[in-house]
């Protein structure tokens, strides 16, 4: 009797394990690319943010208005839209610009969006509430030389239970003072072959 129950025991366990709701997890570097659904992820992003700054800095004339500057050109990451057939958080995109502008020591930027909201904001309420020794100057913001604007686009192909998702990514910096275009990048890097179960279709 004894060894039959342990035998039930065992074999509950067994099913109970087999039924558990806890998610099974497994830690892996950052760096490690990983797609499980087949639609945009960070490795993109990292890939696409990375060689569009590359070639931004390196074009001619973006290198030659940095030469006649005579400092670091400042740039403003402005809207990167999603024209996309699925959900991408653009922000993700201007975030990793900054960054790789800001790191490339070539080109520096200042702050848009709701951050400069924040800020003047700030500014305002410290003309009334700081001393006048420590409040911060009104109309002492660095202009910004240029706008980096852009867009992500999808171009699908699909037969049967197998799609192609191929990404691209444009990329624009334009001269405040002027309008004029100073360079424009794209990025097709990012082409995927996706096969789907087929009764899931």
């Amino acid at each position: 009797m004894k060894k039959i129950a342990l035998c039930a025991a065992f074999a509950a366990m067994v099913v109970l394990g087999g039924c558990s709701s806890v998610p099974k997890v497994q830690r892996v570097d950052a760096a490690t690319q990983v797609d499980l659904s087949g639609y945009w992820n960070d490795s993109d992003v990292r890939i696409v943010c990375e060689s569009l700054i590359r070639d931004c800095i390196n074009s001619a004339r973006v290198a030659q208005a940095i030469g006649a500057k005579g400092g670091i050109p400042v740039v403003l990451v402005g809207t990167f839209k999603n024209d996309s057939s699925e959900h991408i958080d653009t922000e993700v995109i201007s975030k990793t610009m900054e960054t790789a502008i800001f790191n490339s020591g070539r080109l520096d930027f200042v702050a848009g969006g709701f951050v400069r909201e924040e800020l003047r904001a700030e500014r305002a309420d410290q003309q009334l509430n700081a001393s006048e020794a420590t409040a911060a100057k009104l109309g002492a913001e660095t202009g910004a030389d240029f706008l980096l604007t852009g867009s992500v686009k999808t171009v699908i192909d699909k037969a049967g239970n197998q799609e192609v998702r191929t990404y691209w990514v444009y990329a624009e910096m334009t001269n405040i003072s002027t309008n004029a275009r100073m360079w424009m990048g794209e990025n097709s890097e990012i082409k995927k072959v996706v096969t789907r179960p087929k009764n899931k279709l």
